[in-house]
């Protein structure tokens, strides 16, 4: 009886124990705006009044792709001459030291009129921008040219490829694609194909073709996955509107009409039953209500601000408790606001200048927010005011992508280079 109890007492105090490893280690952000699809990390952040410690810092030139990490390692895109053609590349960094792994190429890097035209604070560089995504020892990529490709995570080697411009009569966009692959239980959703099939959702494991459907053409948007009064689906945000599909089977569940012009770029915003979609070149920013009408669904639209008072260029904001933070304005580099916005109404509730059109992450009740000029800036996710928790200048070049915290650490990206900074608070060892 002792011996036992003694036995039970102590696999308590084990699994205690690995608990609190776990919790301690952090998690995987694994894929465009990380784990939970809505651009929020569950772990705790540590901002030491120094400002977070850098760890490494290496060259990752030409680009707007975000960082997925998974099994120690970090993935992003770049562009780089490869066989004496410049050409897309998915790289696997190690995630302790920033070494690269391995490399592979995606296809022909070119976008035309992109990142690298227009006024001189527009330059920088360009290159690939989607992010790829991690999942189970596997890495997922979605080339500009709508090739979809699996990658074994520990040496790089292709292990499938889906081609949606051959295999589903894919029709892309101007300038090529920039949406992320999206993973979400045992598929991967993209858009891009043709009349029947241009919106599909792919099995993960082989490839496989699970489910087609729709007429919609696709946008630089990447979608998201929620569960909205019950049902798992996947919202897409297309050239007609949002559309909304049973994850499962494809099934179309509502659609929200919203305007296009010339490009939408940012992933709709889920709260509730409430979804925010935006778009730059004088379109502007609204939300739908989702609700059940027999045995179907049904979007209302609950508000719409034009253009000149709202609208979210590429930059997708975050929400906390009903409330929207993020970077808000077309092209106003160096300057585009940083705003909280109640999702249910479109009340501005406060706004503070000097941001660019950068990305957010959503932190221990704080927004992480990395500037086009490559400044960190920690804020408290609030409705009360602008309150600034610290900031660190992390990378330098352009920087329209989204920093991601995972396992402690902060990984952003810039069109120069890729850095990452301790916030888990421990202390350098020496």
């Amino acid at each position: 009886m002792k011996l036992n109890f003694l036995v039970a007492r102590w696999a308590l105090v084990g699994m205690v124990s690995l608990s609190r490893i776990s919790a301690s280690r952090g998690v995987d952000w694994n894929q465009y705006r990380g784990p939970n699809h809505d651009g929020s990390s569950p772990e705790k952040l540590k901002w030491l009044a120094s400002g977070p410690r850098e760890l490494w810092k290496v060259p990752l030139k030409d680009g707007f792709s975000s960082f997925a990490i998974g099994g120690n390692k970090a993935f992003t895109l770049v562009a780089r001459e490869v066989d004496g053609a410049r050409q897309e590349v998915c790289v696997a960094l190690d995630a302790n030291s920033g070494k690269e792994v391995w490399a592979m190429p995606l296809g022909i890097a070119k976008y035309e009129g992109g990142g690298d035209s227009g006024t001189p604070n527009n330059k920088g560089g360009d290159g690939p921008r989607s992010t790829p995504a991690y999942d189970s020892g596997k890495v997922y990529t979605m080339s500009a040219k709508l090739v979809l490709d699996c990658f074994d995570a520990e040496s790089g080697k292709k292990l499938w490829s889906h081609d949606v411009t051959k295999e589903n009569a894919g029709r892309n966009i101007s300038w090529q694609n920039a949406a992320s692959p999206l993973i979400d239980g045992d598929l991967i959703f993209v858009a891009g194909g043709g009349s029947g099939q241009s919106l599909l959702g792919i099995d993960k494991k082989d490839g496989h073709m699970v489910w087609k459907g729709q007429d919609e053409k696709m946008t630089h948007s990447s979608p998201v996955a929620a569960t909205i009064l019950g049902v798992r689906q996947v919202i897409f945000f297309t050239q007609s509107g949002l559309v909304s599909m049973a994850t499962k089977d494809g099934a179309l569940l509502w659609k929200y009409p919203f305007r296009y012009n010339t490009s939408t770029a940012m992933s709709p915003i889920v709260s509730g039953n409430i979804v925010y979609c935006s778009a730059g070149y004088g379109v502007g920013a609204g939300a739908c209500r989702v609700m059940k009408v027999g045995n179907g669904f049904e979007a209302k639209q609950l508000w719409f601000e034009p253009a000149n008072v709202l609208n979210n260029h590429w930059s997708t904001p975050v929400c906390k408790d009903g409330y929207l933070y993020g970077l808000f304005g077309f092209k106003e580099y160096g300057k585009a606001p940083m705003k909280c916005v109640e999702i249910a109404t479109g009340k501005v509730l406060w706004s503070k200048e000097g941001f660019g059109p950068g990305g957010c992450t959503l932190v221990d009740g704080n927004v992480l927010v990395l500037s086009d000029a490559g400044d960190l800036v920690l804020l408290k996710a609030s409705p009360a005011g602008y309150s600034e928790v610290g900031r660190k200048h992390a990378v330098a070049g352009k920087c329209w992508s989204t920093p991601c915290v995972s396992n402690g650490r902060i990984y952003a990206r810039s069109t120069k280079e890729g850095a990452c900074l301790d916030v888990s608070g421990q202390t350098a060892s020496k």
